[in-house]
């Protein structure tokens, strides 16, 4: 069977849909699905075979993301899915129209993940314009693009209420991202700390993620306060880049913290990022607008226990309580538990070995089997509709 995945991002951009893509292309091959890409050149990336660079251009006052030109990516997504059985839409920008079209054009099923809550992330980037009229844009935009779909993917059970409750009545498929444990539980976390010069006694709480003004990552700054006065020599490391920046370091500064927080860049995920993971006494997270957060899972998988909000695509995975603590949304109490944490790691040592048992439940092969058996029924039935005997019958 052969896919065509289209989106508007993918590597080099580090961000969850990229990461997504590439673990279920990578574990679909391993269940007989061939997954051909369609998506953005951003530089002088090197040719892959299956993958099909799309030329674009800047975006302004976003470095990191590409503009794909409309009728390139129209003309490729037609010529790649000639032999394909299905399409699958990752992105609802330019990618949406362009696989919508080419599947409607060639008489092939074609689903879409729907990966970001555009109703919470637009507020952020919009706050000039009034947040009701921005919410019921989000959701009449979504809702539109979603019922042109035959069906549409999403990675848990709260972005599925949200979607039904926008009105989108094509099947919705509850099936999230799985993680490639084994690469995370092989981390050198003694490696980490001697590169950046992190004391083996210094407590480590570590942030993972884009930062951006959606991550929430300012709450984790004003728990950090609290914290600090539980466990004074308490380190935040943040992993990633992003617009949220420099608001991030002034903040950091105001609050006294300087001593307190390391901003350390994208780290590679072949070896810099388990590394990472494993060098962590703690993982924070208190994003509330998150589909499914694939990075809490990549820090259990490490051995990592987590210390989470619980909020939209992250209750699927915090809910049980394995392997993770779920405080009340308010910076002290989150700093609290927190700095107990850290001062009774022995109280808590059950978390750190529930955590990557439970990780495994969330395993790449596991989901891959899901999507591919997702495939093949809209692949069957696209084929049953069409078969001249269930026409004559």
């Amino acid at each position: 069977m052969r896919v065509l995945m289209v989106s508007d991002v993918y590597f080099p951009r580090v961000n969850g849909v990229s990461t997504s893509i590439e673990t279920f292309r990578r574990t679909l091959c391993g269940l007989g699905v061939d997954v051909r890409l369609v998506v953005p050149r951003y530089g002088d990336e090197a040719e892959q075979e299956g993958i099909i660079r799309v030329a674009g251009r800047s975006i302004p006052g976003d470095r990191e993301d590409r503009l794909v030109g409309w009728r390139a990516m129209h003309r490729s997504v037609l010529e790649a899915a000639v032999d394909c059985d299905l399409i699958h839409v990752q992105t609802p920008f330019v990618a949406h129209y362009a696989g919508l079209k080419a599947a409607r054009q060639l008489g092939l099923p074609v689903v879409a993940t729907y990966h970001t809550l555009f109703e919470e992330y637009l507020q952020h980037y919009a706050s000039f314009l009034p947040a009701g009229w921005l919410r019921r844009q989000a959701r009449a935009f979504s809702r539109r693009q979603c019922n042109a779909l035959d069906s549409v993917v999403v990675p848990s059970t709260a972005m599925q209420q949200r979607l039904q409750e926008y009105g989108v009545t094509v099947p919705l498929q509850v099936l999230p991202t799985g993680i490639p444990t084994g690469q995370f539980a092989q981390g050198d976390g003694a490696a980490f700390r001697y590169k950046y010069g992190i004391l083996s006694t210094r407590p480590m709480a570590l942030f993972v993620g884009r930062v951006a003004h959606e991550k929430n990552i300012g709450f984790l700054l004003d728990a950090l306060v609290h914290a600090r006065a539980l466990r004074p020599d308490i380190l935040l490391v943040i992993a990633g880049e992003g617009p949220a920046m420099d608001d991030l370091k002034a903040r950091v500064k105001s609050l006294g913290l300087r001593d307190s927080v390391r901003f350390i860049g994208y780290l590679d995920r072949a070896q810099a990022l388990p590394d990472c993971y494993a060098a962590a006494d703690a993982f924070v997270f208190a994003s509330r607008t998150e589909t499914q957060g694939l990075v809490l899972l990549e820090a259990m998988a490490a051995g990592v226990p987590v210390i989470a909000l619980a909020d939209m695509g992250t209750i699927d995975i915090l809910a049980p309580g394995r392997g993770a603590l779920s405080p009340p949304p308010e910076p002290k109490a989150f700093g609290e538990v927190l700095g107990h944490y850290l001062n009774s790691p022995s109280t808590w040592s059950h978390l750190r070995q529930d955590a990557p048992i439970y990780a495994e439940e969330w395993s790449d092969n596991a989901m891959a089997a899901r999507l591919a058996a997702l495939y093949r029924q809209l692949a069957g039935r696209k084929i049953e509709q069409e078969s001249p005997l269930t026409a004559a019958a």
